[in-house]
């Protein structure tokens, strides 16, 4: 028995070469004439996708069936990195011990070695306090300087003063 759609494709066909004839015949095509017309068009449409979809389910097929060789390879190539990766790994481990080590024994020497210059540092810190002190003394001694110059100044300026008066008052005395 025929599937429907080989028949339906028939059908369609038959009717298409009879439109085809009136269009030969130079007849006057009616609306359901087109419609078959254009129903034609979309069947033998249909048939190449057809033909296009079972081309491209066989190489679908194959595809896969690479996809799957190459899964097998791919998965023997994971088995192999990762043996080769826990080696690696072991011989990092092994390589952060032996450096742990050394850094321990580095950070010892280091905070030996930084308490000695915080033992420094507290003496030259001590050493800067007695000199701020000095600088300190020094300072309220010049400022006590100033105003002795200050003072000395003044008085200066009033002998001055004093003095023009009294050139002024000798000038003007004949």
């Amino acid at each position: 028995m025929a599937d429907a759609s080989s028949i339906a494709y028939d059908a369609v066909k038959m009717a298409v070469e009879h439109v085809l004839s009136k269009i030969r015949e130079g007849k006057k095509l009616s609306t359901e004439d087109i419609l078959i017309l254009y129903l034609g068009t979309i069947v033998s449409d249909l048939k190449e996708i057809r033909t296009d979809i079972a081309r491209l389910d066989h190489r679908i097929d194959e595809t896969n069936k690479r996809i799957d060789q190459t899964n097998q390879r791919i998965d023997e190539i994971v088995k192999t990195l990762s043996a080769r990766i826990d080696q690696t790994n072991q011989r990092i481990d092994d390589v952060v011990k032996i450096l742990s080590t050394r850094i321990d024994e580095v950070a010892k020497s280091l905070s030996a070695r930084i308490d000695e210059t915080n033992k420094r540092i507290d003496e030259v810190n001590k050493r800067i306090d007695e000199t701020n002190k000095r600088i300190d003394d020094l300072a309220r001694r010049v400022d006590e300087l100033a105003k002795r110059i200050d003072a000395v100044q003044t008085t200066l300026l009033e002998i001055q003063k004093l003095l023009l008066e009294l050139v002024k008052t000798r000038l003007s005395t004949p």
